[in-house]
């Protein structure tokens, strides 16, 4: 298994990971390869890791993508969203903005997440 130009390649899967691979249609087979390969995202990271113990470099892509999407899930369901970041707009941003501003900041990577805050699991 490897990751390259963010895509996952996987070489020499057994019949029975082949079988399970192809049912989730995540990833293609290249005949010319001998391999599948599929986008390195969040769902496919998380099955992967179901039926395989990954590499080190994809684990740590994997975690990464989890924490993002946590963080991005507890900035969607805060009740007063605090700017991440100092928009440079003149007039105060309404909540709903705060908020769609912040997961954008998370979801691009242009911030990193932050940790989780006390009293949530």
């Amino acid at each position: 298994m490897a990751l390259k130009d963010g895509q996952i390649l996987i070489k020499e899967a057994d019949s029975n990971q082949a079988l399970i691979i192809k049912s989730w249609a995540k990833m293609k087979w290249s005949k010319a390869e001998l391999m599948f390969y599929g986008p390195a995202d969040i769902e496919l990271l998380n099955k992967l890791s179901g039926l395989v113990r990954l590499p080190q470099p994809i684990e740590e892509l994997r975690r990464h993508l989890n924490k993002v999407a946590e963080a991005i899930d507890r900035e969607r369901m805060k009740e007063k969203p605090e700017p991440l970041y100092k928009y440079p707009v003149k007039l105060p941003l309404y909540q709903h903005q705060v908020r769609g501003a912040n997961m954008a900041l998370l979801a691009f990577g242009l911030i990193a997440p932050p940790e989780k805050e006390a009293g949530h699991e």
